[in-house]
């Protein structure tokens, strides 16, 4: 897909939580197509600490508004500096990278998502995604506590939540793997979040027959394939995560090796 370098003009900054925002950027012409699983790298100006744009993945494209979602983890001093900024103000962003998630056909079988953390983000796009396909999914959401859990509402427009907190403070008590979902039947599986999350549910996916995608959050700095410190070693060689990626069919990936 083509790339593009736009200015885009900040429409909202939504607290959600005490470490996220939900930054909405739109732009005097028509956004760029972007598909699900797809990312961002954003410039990070007043910040002397940010020398490196920032890899964030699309959260959801509202077609209607032409508005572009971004949910930041406010995590260092960049991305601080993202939870800090105002309606009115520019943001410079190069998109559409990578390549996003492979989408079942209109109305083929039963699919999972599976996110935890911040991981969550580009899920949202994708349940929308097959939403219109008339594919309705199920989301499976993992965080520490209740609190932490982002953009439920959200996710509850666009398919069956279930829901798992490590203290049990909400939905079922343990990590996604855990939780009484995974005892049904689902043809394709989804996932974003910790690389031991991700990990175990393409372990799942495996031991059940069924495909797995599974979009990998390595450290990113060009978002373009040149500096290589984004390298995955796969049974193709090693592939860089933000050309390359960031999704993978996880039988590629050499976790088991």
């Amino acid at each position: 897909m083509k790339k593009f370098l736009l200015d885009l003009t900040v429409t909202a900054v939504d607290r959600i939580s005490d470490k996220h925002v939900l930054v909405r950027l739109t732009h005097d012409d028509k956004l760029p197509d972007m598909l699900p699983g797809q990312f961002v790298e954003v410039r990070i100006d007043g910040e002397p600490q940010a020398f490196l744009r920032r890899p964030i993945s699309i959260n959801f494209v509202d077609r209607a508004n032409n508005e572009l979602w971004l949910l930041v983890a406010m995590v260092g001093a960049g991305t601080c500096r993202l939870g800090r900024l105002s309606a009115g103000d520019r943001l410079n962003c190069l998109l559409p990278l990578g390549n996003g998630f492979t989408v079942p056909e209109t109305g083929c079988g039963r699919v999972l998502l599976v996110g935890g953390g911040v991981g969550v983000a580009p899920l949202l796009y994708l349940g929308a995604s097959l939403r219109e396909r008339a594919i309705e999914p199920t989301f499976l959401l993992g965080a520490r506590t209740a609190a932490d859990l982002l953009e439920q509402e959200l996710f509850q427009q666009y398919g069956r939540l279930c829901i798992t907190t490590e203290d049990g403070s909400l939905g079922e008590k343990g990590f996604v793997t855990n939780h009484s979902v995974l005892g049904e039947q689902f043809d394709d599986i989804f996932t974003c979040g910790p690389t031991p999350m991700m990990k175990a549910v393409a372990r799942y996916a495996r031991e059940h027959g069924v495909s797995c995608q599974a979009s990998l959050e390595n450290m990113m700095a060009c978002g373009l394939g040149a500096c290589l410190c984004c390298v995955e070693k796969t049974v193709d060689g090693n592939l860089c995560v933000c050309k390359d990626g960031p999704v993978f069919d996880t039988r590629r990936l050499l976790w088991n090796a």
